[in-house]
């Protein structure tokens, strides 16, 4: 069972075209070709998915307008249909208008810049540690010992803890277009980080230190199968927390900061995979600590992220328009109801947008951090928060 630590840290580091009007009439489809040509500043990228054997058309309604995310690629072939949906029942399958996730081509990657971004991560997590998590010199401990102040209720403590970083956390997303005209994405992004990871470090050490300290509501660890269902929910939890967080580069702003339209691999199950995978990863912790410090920091989280759901999807519609809008027809926020209800169509080899080096990396991550409970839970007592 992976800890909580790495479930706020790493959701925290790794949580304008102008309109086109495509017309369905035209004879000529933007498909033809596979070679990039400007489309009135729209470029199509078309793989080897797509048959050259006369591609059926791209219909838009009439005096409908669309704006498509900056990387708009098409991988598979088009539905003949004008509403955005799933296929149109003849096995033909849907353009993707948003951007591929979980991209990584290694002939692209920059030694360069992934030296710098090991220096950057180095820099953060001296300073973190220095500022913020050192008892002597940090400001940590007088934040949590501040907020224990407010309640003798350990339950009510977690809860405000939640709160605190889910105001300056979604607050500050909410605040990014603007705040990205005044200072720049990379500055925006070192705010971001700088005042999210130092609440959500004490948050998940609070946790950790405090689990066992509320009121025994059930106790089922030693019923037969809950170790393994609680591990195996938990090693799903992270497939769907960190779908959108493998642009390591853009976290750690050696890589300009981008708002993606994901549309790809997890994002065909659900469109929001994070609040999916923080629900199942609250779900095995609460199952299998039973308490009531465990219920509340799993009602705090999954309200949080319910929050986060609804927010993400109104910044997305803000900068991507009528891309978005495209997307959102068809994925939907409950698991596989999009799939099950026809409106997302399942390329044949699915599979492959799964068998890529950022989805490997969570996975031996994910092991790690089963194997490192021990030594995150001594670190986290260490500090006495």
């Amino acid at each position: 069972m992976a800890s909580s630590s790495s479930t706020l840290v790493l959701s925290t580091l790794f949580s304008s075209h102008p309109h086109q009007t495509l017309n369905p009439n035209k004879n000529k489809s933007p498909f033809s070709s596979h070679t990039k040509r400007p489309f009135s500043s729209l470029t199509l990228k078309v793989s080897s998915f797509v048959k050259p054997k006369q591609p059926p058309p791209f219909h838009i309604p009439h005096n409908h307008q669309i704006r498509l995310s900056r990387q708009f690629r098409t991988y598979i072939t088009v539905r003949d249909g004008a509403d955005g949906g799933g296929g149109d029942g003849d096995g033909n399958e849907q353009p993707v208008v948003g951007e591929d996730s979980a991209e990584f081509i290694l002939s692209k990657q920059k030694i360069s810049s992934w030296v710098y971004f090991t220096a950057i991560l180095g820099s953060v997590l001296f300073i973190l540690n220095v500022a913020w998590i050192d008892n002597s010199t940090g400001f940590g401990k007088p934040f949590v010992d501040a907020v224990s102040e407010l309640s003798d209720s350990k339950e009510v403590v977690m809860l405000i803890l939640i709160l605190i970083f889910a105001i300056f956390h979604s607050g500050l997303a909410s605040l990014r277009d603007t705040g990205e005209k005044l200072i720049g994405e990379r500055a925006y992004r070192v705010l971001f980080a700088g005042t999210s990871l130092p609440l959500a470090v004490s948050t998940v050490v609070y946790f950790i230190n405090h689990r066992y300290d509320g009121v025994q509501l059930w106790e089922l660890k030693n019923a037969f199968g809950i170790h393994e269902f609680v591990w195996l929910s938990n090693f799903i939890s992270f497939l769907f927390l960190y779908p959108s967080t493998f642009n390591l580069l853009e976290v750690a702003a050696v890589d300009k900061p981008k708002m993606h339209l994901w549309e790809t691999g997890i994002m065909r199950i659900t469109r929001h995979p994070q609040l999916v995978g923080q629900v199942i990863w609250c779900l095995a912790h609460t199952i299998w600590i039973g308490n009531s410090v465990a219920v509340a920091a799993s009602v705090g989280l999954i309200g949080h992220h319910l929050f986060g759901a609804w927010n993400g999807d109104r910044r997305l519609a803000v900068r991507h328009g009528e891309a978005f809008e495209v997307v959102k027809r068809r994925t939907s926020i409950i698991p596989f109801a999009a799939i099950l209800d026809g409106r997302q169509k399942l390329p044949n080899d699915y599979y492959k947008e799964f068998i890529r080096l950022p989805y490997l990396s969570i996975t031996v991550l994910t092991l790690g951090a089963y194997f490192a409970h021990p030594l995150m839970q001594a670190a986290s007592f260490r500090l006495h928060w």
